[in-house]
């Protein structure tokens, strides 16, 4: 039972959990970006909560159900019009999709991705544990085509929910930084231009980082470290001062001092920060 591709919308990738454990392969965790969203997508239609889902970037794709049998389906993270037939559909609940009938989810009204989760999971094939979609080193399925074929898994029970939260999309979101490693590396105003200032998304932002555009972050040392390892979260600066906040497919070393680390909490806001949008951090000592 598969799913067929008849548009891809603006950039849908498969998203589960992530491989993690293969930064010494230079393979960075990858997986869903906005966890919470992810996980409630799976929740919702029963699925294990590792299961594969689609990551959809501003406009979602068109599906149609070539199964024998109904399929449930959910979506989550940036809200968005959801329809069946071109009849208007749920959001953030379990919705039955019967076979050869088409959904479709639309442009974002708020954030910046959505996530789509199918009873049974889609298996797509596995790359190091995982079926996600990595979009710097290449690895995993690629970035969903028209005519695809998605094969789903076998679905089990839909729990009965009666209520869901929002999962928090935020317009200008605040996002908890913890100082260092490098922090030494700047001056000591540096630290509190970071958090004064209201940075904006860079429209050349991807899975990879978010590029802020604001005033360069000035250095006390004028050359670059000797490549050393990155965490998920870490706020690098480069040469011109600029600081780029590294997601899921982040390089897992590199050069530019780390002036901060954001918490894996706020990542989940950062994930749905779209182009131009207006970001702020908020330091946090470790251990709080």
């Amino acid at each position: 039972m598969v799913l067929r591709v008849l548009d891809p919308g603006l950039f849908t990738t498969i998203q589960d959990a992530g491989r993690a454990g293969h930064a010494h392969l230079g393979v960075p965790r990858s997986g869903a970006l906005d966890r919470a969203s992810y996980q409630l997508a799976n929740r919702l239609v029963g699925n294990a909560s590792g299961a594969a889902v689609l990551e959809t970037t501003m406009r979602g794709p068109r599906l149609m159900w070539d199964g024998v049998v109904p399929v449930w389906f959910a979506v989550t993270g940036a809200p968005a019009p959801v329809s069946v037939n071109g009849r208007p559909a749920a959001f953030d609940a379990p919705v039955r999709l019967l076979p050869g009938q088409v959904v479709e989810i639309g442009t974002v009204t708020a954030g910046l991705r959505s996530y789509v989760a199918f009873s049974g999971g889609l298996e797509a094939v596995e790359v190091l544990g995982s079926r996600s979609t990595d979009v710097l080193s290449g690895l995993g399925p690629s970035a969903l085509a028209v005519g695809d074929e998605l094969p789903v898994g076998p679905a089990a029970a839909i729990p009965d929910i009666e209520f869901v939260g929002p999962t928090g999309v935020l317009s200008d979101p605040v996002l908890d930084l913890v100082p260092g490693p490098r922090d030494d590396w700047f001056t000591s105003g540096a630290l509190d231009l970071l958090t004064r200032t209201a940075w904006t998304v860079s429209p050349t932002s991807n899975r990879v980082g978010l590029r802020l555009q604001g005033p360069p972050l000035q250095r006390l040392h004028p050359g670059e470290l000797a490549s050393e390892g990155t965490a998920t979260g870490s706020v690098q600066v480069p040469g011109n001062g600029l600081p780029v906040l590294f997601l899921n497919d982040h390089p897992v070393t590199g050069g530019y001092p780390v002036i901060g680390v954001v918490t894996r909490a706020a990542l989940d806001r950062a994930a749905q920060a779209a182009p131009g949008t207006t970001l702020r951090f908020r330091l946090r000592t470790p251990g709080r």
